[in-house]
């Protein structure tokens, strides 16, 4: 808020009374929501190259849920309110835990095994592309609110772009078939991205910090997905290599990239939030070309394009009043 640095003496002494009195309003802007959930989904884009890196013989998601593990618990043990957290829940509130932890950990164990039975490309698109839609329809269904034209336009942009960028290869050459177990567990990844980023979103905007909630929803997935790094990662994930990849995905693209979510969730809408994250099959492709030498045709590089349309939409400031989504 602007001050007046004409005013003098009582006239000076009222305004700022005034502006104690007053509640400053949140800062928005691509600083304080977009961005950090972009430089999120930037890394969340170099998970596929540093998964590829894991020992051979390690199941997809015993890779991905050893990540979740570490991760989880590093959210939570350096978020020192989240152990409080349940205590100043109300029961709503602690049933919406319950349901983001259960969403959080069910993530990692149907997209990795849907990158596996319908590859990348396929479990891509319907999984991060499906994500945004089906956050705007929950949101829209539970709490009776019709998403903003500026978000459907944004939305369909980036699903668009999405889906060119990623099937680009395919739509060019041959396709493999795609395997109709594999598009259902990617449809239910989808579905598990989009309830926990609209519970972390709706306990956040509940005055919640978002470290505490981040950290209660992950430290909780942690623990449940600890069998299958237990029952699959075998002794692949204890070489040096394994060892380096569950770090990477664990403390970066894990701890790092929530705890950079969840400061975004509080200043953007779930809806937003899960549509700006499409950049991550963006980064992903890029450096599929420029550090695994894999090709992409003219139609991708135009899909790239769409997207990254319908993301700056986004991330602009919604009006000259500087209120954001």
């Amino acid at each position: 808020m602007p001050h007046d640095t004409s005013s003098r003496s009582s006239r000076s002494s009222c305004a700022q009374g005034d502006a104690a009195a007053r509640p400053r309003p949140r800062r928005t802007g691509p600083f304080a929501g977009p961005l950090p959930i972009l430089t999120a989904a930037v890394l969340w884009g170099t998970t596929g190259t540093a998964s590829s890196l894991a020992p051979a013989g390690v199941p997809a998601a015993a890779v991905g849920a050893a990540g979740l593990a570490l991760g989880g618990l590093l959210l939570f043990l350096t978020a020192p309110a989240g152990r409080s957290l349940l205590r100043v829940c109300d029961g709503g509130e602690r049933r919406l835990l319950v349901l983001g932890t259960l969403a959080v950990a069910g993530y990692p164990l149907t997209f990795y095994p849907a990158v596996a039975r319908t590859g990348v490309a396929a479990a891509t698109v319907i999984a991060l592309g499906g994500a945004p839609v089906l956050a705007g329809l929950l949101a829209w269904l539970t709490r009776r609110s019709r998403p903003s034209a500026r978000w459907a336009a944004a939305t369909a942009a980036a699903v668009l772009g999405c889906t060119v960028l990623v099937l680009g290869p395919e739509l060019a050459g041959d396709g493999a078939p795609v395997d109709a177990l594999g598009v259902l567990l990617a449809g239910l990844a989808g579905l598990s991205y989009a309830v926990y980023a609209l519970v972390g979103g709706q306990l956040i905007a509940r005055g919640h910090a978002s470290g505490a909630v981040m950290g209660v929803m992950f430290g909780g997935a942690a623990l449940l997905v600890l069998p299958v790094v237990l029952r699959g990662g075998g002794g692949g994930l204890l070489t040096e290599r394994g060892a380096g990849v569950v770090l990477y995905l664990g403390v970066i693209t894990t701890f790092l990239c929530y705890r950079l979510f969840g400061h975004g969730l509080g200043h953007t809408t779930p809806q937003v939030a899960t549509t700006m994250t499409l950049a991550e099959p963006a980064v992903a492709a890029v450096l599929g070309v420029t550090v695994l030498g894999e090709r992409l045709p003219a139609v991708s590089w135009c899909g790239l394009a769409v997207l990254a349309l319908g993301i700056v939409l986004l991330a602009l400031p919604a009006g000259s009043g500087g209120r954001g989504a």
